[in-house]
């Protein structure tokens, strides 16, 4: 494909503000490349973001979050879609597949804290918020007697439930907080194994789909 063709792409996407975050980070990346490509966004919502009472934590490598869009996008609804790496199921849809791996942002995970607290001074008991049991095990290796909740819904949702007080801390990826600019916030950055691919986001297209795989080589860190 030359450079200079121009190209509407459709782009099925989670309808959070991550989400669409992640949609904006891919279109700049892509742009430096492909400057006359252009993407039309195809936001929704998956279970995940209407089942905000299941816990996630036995749903890693599940189509959670992706079911919805994967069925529209094998209907021709939109060309690609664009999702957090490592919230594709395993194995993803057939039918579609994966054109490009972003090399991504920071892959750590950081606990959000309150203004002023810390490890030193958080309060005995402290109620930490997190999904992900291997999350649960790095918390609790640093703060053995932290009370550790569920949590779910937007980045946005989770920090308010802190700023309310209604838990003491919460889980976040570093790299959300980076795409939502809230770098501000005051956090400890966790030490640990992190979720596969994380900080990454996927590109998944038509397995048919020649000219997306050509298109988005340029980004596709697999290649670089």
């Amino acid at each position: 494909m030359n450079s200079c063709d121009k190209i509407e792409i459709t782009v099925g996407s989670r309808d959070s503000p991550l989400s669409q975050k992640q949609v904006e980070e891919v279109f700049s990346e892509l742009s430096h490349f492909h400057p006359f490509v252009t993407f039309v966004p195809f936001l929704m919502k998956t279970t995940g973001d209407l089942d905000l009472k299941s816990s996630l934590r036995h749903m890693e490598n599940s189509n959670f979050f992706t079911k919805e869009i994967d069925e529209m996008q094998l209907k021709g609804q939109f060309r690609i879609s664009i999702h957090s790496a490592k919230d594709l199921p395993d194995p993803i849809a057939d039918g579609l597949s994966m054109v490009a791996l972003t090399r991504g942002q920071d892959p750590s995970d950081s606990l959000v804290l309150a203004e002023g607290v810390n490890l030193q001074n958080i309060r005995k008991g402290a109620s930490l918020a997190t999904s992900s049991l291997r999350r649960e095990k790095v918390i609790l290796s640093l703060i053995p007697d932290a009370q550790i909740v569920d949590i779910r819904g937007t980045i946005g949702n989770r920090l308010e439930k802190l700023q309310k007080g209604e838990v003491d801390g919460l889980v976040v990826a570093e790299a959300a907080l980076i795409r939502l600019g809230l770098t501000s916030l005051n956090r400890i950055k966790l030490e640990g194994p992190v979720a596969a691919y994380q900080g990454q986001l996927a590109v998944l297209a038509r397995s048919d789909d020649k000219e997306m795989f050509e298109l988005f080589s340029c980004i596709d860190s697999r290649r670089q």
